[in-house]
């Protein structure tokens, strides 16, 4: 399997559960305190990730800590970044606030179960 299908994989589960999770969030209410995923942030979040991933990861290949197989990927490359890198920040991106809204929402029912 090439990393391209790998990341493809990967990008669409992500994207399924933060879709999901975004949903929920949003029919559940806007109480006051309740979490929900912030888009602008995720985006400000996400273009921050992949800047750092385009300069460290370059940085990483070029002093040889790590290498791909050159058959396994796409041939787009970004300086020496292979364009399959930039796949983990964008999930990361997706994956944090969602994370911080289901653990905000598990808080939320703990707090309200103490309350009975």
């Amino acid at each position: 399997m090439s990393y391209l299908a790998l990341d493809a994989v990967f990008l669409v589960v992500c994207g399924a559960v933060t879709a999901g999770v975004a949903r929920a969030a949003r029919r559940r209410g806007t109480r006051r305190g309740d979490a929900r995923v912030s888009w602008p942030a995720v985006a400000i979040a996400g273009v921050v990730l992949l800047a750092l991933t385009a300069v460290f990861d370059n940085v990483m290949i070029a002093v040889g800590l790590f290498s791909y197989d050159p058959e396994s990927l796409s041939g787009v490359h970004l300086g020496k970044v292979p364009l399959e890198d930039f796949a983990y920040p964008v999930a990361a991106a997706l994956m944090l606030p969602v994370l911080w809204v289901l653990l905000r929402g598990r808080e939320r029912r703990r707090g309200h179960d103490a309350d009975r």
